[in-house]
């Protein structure tokens, strides 16, 4: 006959990416016919005061974790950009609180492999441009097809004047943009962003927090500058 009879209880130790890692926790609940019912209710009891010190000890653990450090975890496990109002839900405190520790999190970050990215009010922790290369040799990322040269012209003009609708493109370009728009939206470095308030009500595009990941920028404020040109230089380059 069995002295005890050992259960494992799933218990949460860890996430990792978007994934959430279990441990075991053995407790032994013993066989009263065989050791006598006082005896197996002083080990239920003690068993159950080890549990109430890991709960304690936990308790006390997550107190001495930082805001910012929590803030940090929020970030990990999300899937995608998270606004500050839900951060500062899952945080327990306010959205001026949330920014003020973003903005620390962004000055350690500055010399370190992560960045935060900004998708409008929306926040999301990636990883650092300059690593690309490092990273996409670490995942064995094969050479992927490189947009033409009609479809990045598209995609500047969506950038940098975003929103922005098709016949408006169409305008800026001299030619039809449908394809080009397609491929775009395919690749996610563009959506669907509303509709103007015109008549036929025409479909605005912007850029996604992909465009902003293939290009290694955190907004898109930190697009470069653009060069005015004069009509003379205009002239000359139709001229060369």
């Amino acid at each position: 006959m069995r002295l005890c009879v050992k259960f494992n209880l799933l218990t949460r130790c860890s996430y990792a990416k978007n994934r959430l890692i279990f441990c075991r926790l053995s407790v032994y609940v013993y066989n009263p016919l065989v050791l006598g019912n006082s005896m197996s209710q002083t080990v239920i009891i003690s068993n159950k005061a080890k549990l109430a010190t890991m709960e304690t000890s936990d308790s006390t653990q997550n107190e001495t974790v930082s805001l910012t450090a929590l803030l940090e975890s929020v970030l990990f496990v999300a899937s995608g950009p998270v606004s500050l109002q839900r951060l500062a839900k899952a945080l327990e405190t306010t959205p001026a609180v949330v920014q003020s520790l973003l903005d620390s999190l962004a000055e350690q970050y500055a010399t370190r492999g992560l960045r935060l990215q900004w998708s409008g009010s929306d926040v999301q922790l990636t990883t650092a441009p300059e690593s690309s290369d490092v990273i996409e040799r670490f995942l064995g990322l094969e050479l992927t097809t490189r947009l033409s040269q009609a479809a990045l012209e598209v995609l500047a003009i969506i950038a940098y004047m975003q929103p922005i609708t098709r016949p408006q493109i169409d305008q800026i370009r001299g030619v039809n943009s449908d394809g080009s728009l397609r491929t775009l939206l395919s690749k996610g470095l563009i959506e669907e962003v509303g509709r103007q308030e015109t008549p036929g009500r025409p479909i605005l595009y912007g850029s996604t927090p992909e465009f902003l990941q293939h290009f290694g920028l955190s907004t898109v404020t930190e697009l470069p500058e653009l060069e005015e040109v004069s009509d003379e230089d205009e002239e000359e380059a139709i001229g060369d």
